[in-house]
Parts: structure tokens; sequence; C-alpha cells
């Protein structure tokens, strides 16, 4: 554990990447940590990674294989890895359906607390968050920051076609203009 008995993501995130890396298929960081990895928030409550749909039960067993806590929670879109009490989440199957190995391999290589990985580009990681928001989950609030932070990296007509039919998403893109977040 970390800090105040907290677990530790980051050493969650750089653990949990090393394993993926010897899977042997494609993944990707997404999520709040791509966004911090592009200079966003750094988030508090878990690590998230995506791999395509058909490659989910090889990266579980795996992961398993490597002595990592793998467990399949009722969702069926992802599984989860715990790793000395951090989460990690490893979907595959995003809002919107399965995640396809085009779409994890348009992930751009970075250095990522001194472990160079796939991270997700802003604009997916943008439409991904963006499509998550509905009637159970909207707090814009912590959506905010994030497309803030990531705004300059965006392609915003790409994230207004793909999150047309979210109203939710129609709502936030709507105040980013109001706010000039969108023409800065």
């Amino acid at each position: 554990m970390g800090v105040d008995d907290e677990p530790d993501l980051r050493e969650a995130l750089k653990t949990v990447a090393v394993a993926l890396k010897g899977a042997g298929v494609p993944f990707a960081l997404m999520g709040g940590y791509a966004a911090w990895a592009r200079g966003g928030p750094e988030p508090d409550h878990d690590v998230d990674f995506l791999v395509a749909d058909e490659d989910a039960d090889h990266v579980a067993q795996y992961l398993a294989g490597q002595d990592l806590d793998v467990v399949q929670p009722p969702e069926d879109w992802l599984f989860k890895v715990y790793c000395n009490g951090a989460m990690v989440d490893i979907i595959h199957g995003p809002v919107g359906g399965a995640a396809h190995r085009a779409e994890v391999e348009r992930a751009s290589v970075m250095d990522v607390l001194s472990v160079e990985m796939p991270v997700l580009e802003a604009t997916e990681l943008v439409v991904h968050k963006l499509n998550a928001l509905d009637e159970h989950y909207c707090d814009v609030a912590k959506v905010l920051p994030v497309l803030r932070a990531l705004r300059e990296q965006v392609d915003w007509e790409r994230v207004a076609c793909e999150t047309a039919d979210n109203d939710f998403a129609a709502m936030v893109l709507f105040l980013l203009d109001r706010l000039g977040i969108l023409r800065s």
C-alpha cells in the first residue's frame, strides 16, 4: 500500500502494463490514467486498459498465470485485476460494443512512469468518456477538467460525430463551446 494506506495505482499501472506486454496481443492504457499521461488530472479510483474483445479471454488467463488476482465481475464488458489492493480494469467492450483490434492498435506508444506502453489518443479518450455519460453517470464536474486539459489534442468534429447519439455528450459539448474551451 502507498501513503495513508491507499492502494498504489501507479505501481499497479506499471505492473499490469509490463504483464500485458508479455501477453502477445495489442493493449492500450485508457481512461483517467491515459488522460493523465496526456496532461490531464491524475485519477484516484482505478487504472483502465483496453484490449480487443477477441483477446479478452487470453489476456485474463495470461494475467492470472502471472500471479495477478483476476476477477470476473457480473458485467460482461470487462474484468478486473487487483494488484496490492489497487484495482485495474481490463476493458474489452466499452460503451457502444466490443473493442476491435484496430481501435487498440491506433494507440501511440508513450513513456508512462518509466514504462513504454501504448496509450489511447486524446480523441479516442474523449469519445469514450463522453459516450459513458448517461442518466446514471453524468457528473460533468469530473469530466470537464479532463476535457479542458486535453482540448488542444482532440479532433472535436470527430468527437461530435462519434457521440451524436448521446444527449449527455451533446450537453457537455454545448457547455464546452459556451465556455470557449472548444475554441482555445
